[in-house]
């Protein structure tokens, strides 16, 4: 995995042409391309018209009935409520892990801030155990900061 270059192409999608969710579907699409342990890769979304509930954003990997997800249930939720990045080795492990698939092992998610508001995070599910390594966890809380400029 190559981090800088990850981020730099990161740099040139957000700069780049078209709307919000192409921006965060091509990012989706290129981390999916760039990094072989990514199996499903997204972003949920702070409801505009709910409070305290994610609504599913662009995604890359299998279909998930997971669209709507309140704050505090599950890791996408724990990690809204609580605006902390969540790493789970072995998702068989976590009390309140979600399964969106028999396959996924492994889960990172990082909440995306525009100062203090959360607005959403990136999602990721590996189907490997203890995939999410610190240089994972550093890619992925730099794109989010990199987002801010698309909200």
């Amino acid at each position: 995995m190559d981090t800088e270059k990850i981020l730099e192409q990161i740099d040139t999608i957000i700069s780049g042409d078209g709307t919000r969710d192409e921006k965060l579907l091509n990012i989706c699409e290129l981390l999916d391309r760039e990094v072989d342990l990514f199996d499903w890769t997204g972003f949920y979304l702070a409801s505009e018209q709910e409070e305290k509930m994610l609504e599913l954003g662009p995604y890359v990997g299998e279909p998930t009935d997971h669209s709507r997800i309140p704050y505090g249930t599950g890791i996408c939720g724990q990690a809204a409520e609580t605006l902390e990045t969540f790493v789970v080795q072995d998702v068989s492990q976590a009390d309140n892990y979600l399964a969106c698939s028999v396959d996924v092992k492994s889960e990172i998610v990082v909440p995306i801030m525009k100062g203090d508001r959360f607005i959403g995070e990136l999602d990721i599910d590996s189907h490997t155990l203890n995939a999410m390594t610190p240089e994972v966890r550093t890619l992925c809380e730099e794109i989010c900061k990199k987002l801010t400029v698309l909200f």
